[in-house]
């Protein structure tokens, strides 16, 4: 009887319909680095089942079937800005009825109330508040440290950053050494949206520029704090815009190797005015949210991980993302409200179980990880039903 065939040995089996995908099928297997115009071709190829096949190529050749999760509380501080993004409906005016803007000891307050055993990441982004002093900042990580022991600190993306840098009048290297030196771990991704900057005059016109928000990244790796890195996707960007998005991540990860993790996040197209002014009432569709995904886990060749948020796509289709290339999908997440705030429909958050139980249903191995990516228990056997995850 003659052995199984290996994986290379698979392609016979499984042809390859797109013949513009050979060469790229051959530099995948060499474990070589795709072109920008091979990265191009795939956003175009309309055979997804080699696309698939490529992306959980390169996933398991990193990871196996191990997925990856974390056990997090998601707190937005505020949601008052100045800034007004187009696609965001989270923000309010100072004043506004559905404002809120919580004190140091509310913070801790709101911690303690959700708290549950086993957290281990407290994950903090929120508005550019126009009034806040600097000194709040630092104060409100040092509290949570010295009330949560042990919790892991992951706050202010790079937009925040340059915001408190100005109110601060501090050079964001140094914002970002006194928050180290307060207790934060480690970066969010946000702040990102499109680099291009034809798109980012449009939707983001008054946030940071791109160029910084990639500079307070580098400043950040330099001081030994780990980020992420996100991509808002679906509104009025082009295809090689959002590759040009993750060319420039690409460039900054060989620089620093300071990247975490990559994070596509699909435009949610209620109550803003981008989708107001587009006409948009639509998600972006599951075939889209794949394919940007299996991009992603094939052009970003040098980050450990591509996140399938499950906020913004939906638990059932991260569950099918584990074969497009996603090794992790974020987290419990008690509670969300920027992206629900525009139309997401998921639930507020998931438990433990649920994850595992999510993971477990996709045939794959699910690790829970810390705010670091420390392993802190894989679920070999399976827990609860075993079957498919319900929300």
């Amino acid at each position: 009887m003659n052995a199984a065939p290996s994986f290379v040995g698979a392609w016979q089996y499984a042809p390859v319909r797109d013949p513009k995908l050979l060469p790229i099928v051959e530099k995948v297997e060499a474990g070589e680095r795709l072109t920008f115009e091979e990265g191009l071709t795939l956003y175009h190829t309309p055979d997804y089942n080699t696309l698939m096949r490529l992306a959980n190529r390169v996933r398991e050749r990193k990871h196996g079937s191990k997925t990856y999760f974390v056990h997090s509380l998601r707190l937005e501080f505020t949601n008052i800005c100045y800034v007004g993004c187009t696609f965001c409906a989270f923000a309010a005016r100072k004043g506004e009825a559905r404002a809120w803007d919580y004190s140091v000891e509310e913070v801790v307050d709101k911690v303690r109330e959700k708290w549950e055993p086993g957290l281990t990441e407290l994950h903090m982004s929120s508005g550019h508040h126009p009034n806040r002093p600097w000194s709040y900042y630092p104060q409100m990580v040092r509290a949570l440290n010295e009330n949560f022991p042990g919790i892991q600190v992951k706050a202010f993306t790079a937009a925040e950053i340059e915001h408190l840098s100005k109110i601060s009048k501090k050079p964001t290297l140094e914002v970002l050494r006194e928050l180290k030196e307060a207790g934060l771990v480690a970066l969010p991704g946000g702040g990102a949206e499109i680099f291009a900057e034809r798109v980012r005059k449009q939707i983001a016109k008054n946030k940071v520029k791109a160029e910084k928000w990639l500079q307070i990244h580098r400043e950040a790796h330099s001081l030994g704090l780990r980020t992420n890195a996100t991509m808002l996707y679906g509104h009025i960007e082009t295809l090689e815009e959002r590759l040009d998005h993750m060319d420039r991540l690409r460039q900054l990860q060989d620089e620093t190797g300071g990247f975490y993790s990559f994070i596509p996040l699909a435009f949610q197209p209620d109550a803003n005015a981008l989708a107001f002014n587009l006409g948009k009432t639509e998600f972006t569709t599951g075939l889209d949210d794949l394919r940007n995904l299996a991009v992603a886990r094939l052009y970003l060749d040098n980050f450990d991980h591509i996140k399938g948020y499950w906020v913004m796509i939906s638990s059932d289709l991260v569950q099918v993302s584990l074969d497009w290339g996603v090794s992790d999908i974020d987290g419990t997440i008690i509670e969300e409200h920027i992206a629900h705030a525009a139309g997401a429909t998921s639930p507020l958050g998931l438990s433990r179980q649920k994850m595992v139980q999510l993971i477990q249903a996709a045939g794959r191995i699910p690790v829970e990880r810390d705010a670091l990516y420390n392993e802190l228990r894989v679920f070999e056997a399976p827990i609860g039903s075993g079957s498919r995850a319900t929300n």
